[in-house]
């Protein structure tokens, strides 16, 4: 088997169409999303949530904007070798998790629960709705068919040996579920590529917080994947580039995606689900869930009155006056309604953000300083 198998059968000029045409300039379709997606509000905020260790403190420890910047890297790296168009494998990598909450996999597991009767929250669906209509101001970022694709069906948290491409173009926006392939060879490899990102990362950042001990995880695995980051992502993307060659399908060998599982099991059982991260999922729910009751009730009350919100005396009050006069346009056009404007408003922050906001209505601003010139002017 070469490269030569794996080619793409539907039309270019599907995979590259877009809501809205553009003019062509210098750059290729796929490299123009990715210039798009760097420069978007949703994803400049990715440096400021967390992948999965809440660690604003520790330089060293993965956010989720350097796992994007991994998935793309490695997408990349695998596309040059099987002679697939990079550009597009980077753009998909970049833009995979521009859906992520707060608080990583907690805060989707919370956000599900505000969502009651939906369905529940799924980053890879949201993170279509973030990049078709609530970035720029719900005009969106106007992305080609194989990028947003990419970005819907990238699920990384099922496990297959090896997977083909469906070759469908479909209805993205009626799409609901993880059930779906994607509909190219580079997206089926960003999907392969994000487990190959996080789980050495996982585990690495994993030593480096003392959660765990590297003896902890079998010498056989150790053995065959290797003993860090580095090594654990070499071997899996070799793995992946010759099996696929071989197979023609995207995927890896036996031996190595017995290794991999048995490498997840264990993150799942030693860091995910670890006491000391769980000590913290309480707390983020009381953030988010205060958060989600005060900005409901402050747009129950205040509507389009911009006295109302400034009278709250805080800066989330402010803000989410401006979010919602600038947003309403859309969500009355898209949404038919107002209905998901605080949840969205709350989806998109960071952790950072989040925490703040929670500290200022509970003590604002004005209401510190009035008490500093108190104690001053005694």
């Amino acid at each position: 088997m070469n490269s030569l198998f794996f080619k793409n059968p539907i039309p270019n000029s599907e995979l590259t169409a877009r809501k809205t045409a553009r003019s062509r300039d210098l750059r290729t379709s796929y490299f123009r999303d990715t210039t798009a997606i760097i420069h978007s509000y949703p994803f400049r905020r990715l440096k400021h949530k967390t992948q999965v260790f809440f660690s604003p403190h520790n330089d060293h420890i993965c956010t989720r904007i350097e796992h994007v910047m991994h998935v793309a890297s490695i997408s990349a790296t695998i596309c040059r070798a099987l002679d697939l168009d990079a550009d597009l494998a980077w753009s998909i990598g970049l833009g995979h998790d521009l859906g992520h909450t707060p608080f990583g996999h907690v805060g989707e597991t919370i956000l599900s629960e505000l969502m009651s009767g939906s369905g529940g929250f799924k980053h890879e669906i949201y993170s279509l709705r973030v990049v078709d209509h609530l970035a720029n101001y719900g005009k969106g970022l106007n992305l080609t068919y194989a990028v947003r694709d990419g970005i819907l069906n990238h699920c990384g948290e099922k496990f297959e040996q090896s997977i083909v491409p469906d070759f469908e173009v479909k209805d993205l926006s009626s799409i609901k579920n993880r059930d779906n392939y994607p509909a190219t060879w580079e997206a089926v490899i960003v999907r392969m590529s994000d487990k190959i990102a996080y789980m050495g990362r996982d585990f690495e950042d994993a030593l480096q917080l003392k959660l765990i001990s590297r003896d902890e995880l079998s010498a056989d695995v150790r053995e065959l994947l290797g003993e860090n980051n580095s090594e654990i992502i070499n071997t899996m993307v070799n793995d992946l580039i010759a099996t696929s060659l071989e197979t023609g399908r995207i995927g890896f060998s036996d031996d190595v995606f017995k290794a991999m599982i048995e490498l997840k099991d264990f993150n799942y059982k030693r860091i995910y689900k670890n006491p000391m991260l769980s000590s913290y999922h309480r707390y983020f729910e009381r953030v988010l869930k205060t958060l989600f009751e005060y900005l409901s009730e402050m747009l129950e009350k205040g509507g389009e009155d911009d006295e109302i919100y400034k009278a709250e005396n805080n800066f989330l009050a402010a803000r989410f006056s401006d979010y919602y006069r600038k947003m309403k346009p859309f969500y009355l056009e898209v949404d038919g309604g107002t209905q998901n404007v605080v949840f969205d408003y709350l989806a998109g922050m960071t952790d950072n953000y989040a925490l703040n906001c929670v500290n200022e209505i509970m003590i604002p601003r004005k209401f510190e300083y009035q008490f500093n010139e108190i104690f001053l002017n005694e």
